[in-house]
């Protein structure tokens, strides 16, 4: 096979991203937008850039996430789990290592021991652990995800009970409705994601490897400092960690070159 690059493609449910490998192994390209209406349309967008920086017929391609079937053009397809589990191995530099990743919708839980995957579990996608569950609560209070966050930090103890995204809305439209002020609802609204994340973890049996966050929260500190508190352990991230599963993508499709 004679391609010089090896490319991984995550069409996620809010975000696609894209991490393009060298020869080496070396990063020479990422991006991150909106996955919009039609993931066949933005994977299409993204095989032009890709192209028009490297030249056409220079990847071989790996195309994983919710969207990957809308992926025509890549050479292989592979699952979430697995691209996300590789992609964590090597941004965190550890053969053993526990990723929560927070999605659009859904959580993924991944175990993994000597670089392969030992156990996973993955969330209801009515479940009120996602990213679309912070971004409706957002919307619901009129402030961005990050000004949530903000909030939440200023607010005090504040239960949200519904394990439901449509349910735990109604609560949060009822708490407004009481006078509840908007900081005590944001500080519910975290504390829901975080709860729902610990309670999933309790049906794996994690290993004594760091606890990393990826996915689309790994920007947001008070989260990583929330799920710190109810681990009762460090919970290690950073800026790239968004990009696990395209660049597990990317490492597969390398390994087939």
């Amino acid at each position: 096979m004679n391609k010089k690059y090896s490319a991984g493609i995550d069409i996620g449910s809010t975000c696609a991203k894209t991490i393009v490998l060298d020869k080496d192994g070396k990063v020479v390209y990422k991006d991150l937008r909106p996955t919009g209406y039609s993931s066949v349309d933005t994977a299409e967008s993204i095989r032009h850039t890709i192209e028009e920086a490297f030249g056409k017929d220079s990847f071989h391609t790996v195309a994983t996430g919710y969207g990957r079937i809308s992926v025509p053009f890549a050479d292989n397809k592979v699952t979430e789990i697995s691209c996300h589990a590789k992609g964590a191995v090597r941004l965190f530099d550890k053969n053993d290592i526990n990723v929560i990743d927070i999605g659009g919708q859904d959580t993924k839980l991944i175990v993994i021991e000597n670089g392969v995957v030992s156990e996973f579990l993955m969330n209801d996608k009515c479940s009120a652990g996602t990213g679309r569950f912070l971004e409706v609560m957002a919307n619901t209070l009129s402030v961005s995800p990050e000004e949530l966050c903000a909030m939440a930090e200023k607010g005090n103890e504040t239960r949200i009970s519904s394990l439901c995204t449509v349910f735990a809305e109604s609560e949060v439209i009822n708490l407004i409705g009481k006078g509840t002020p908007r900081e005590d609802i944001a500080y519910a609204v975290i504390d829901s994601i975080v709860e729902k994340v610990k309670t999933q973890s309790g049906k794996l049996r994690m290993n004594n490897g760091p606890l990393c966050l990826t996915g689309g929260l790994c920007d947001y500190g008070y989260v990583v400092k929330m799920l710190s508190k109810a681990f009762n352990k460090d919970v290690m991230t950073k800026p790239d960690a968004r990009y696990a599963g395209a660049m597990g993508a990317a490492l597969y499709a390398a390994s087939q070159m």
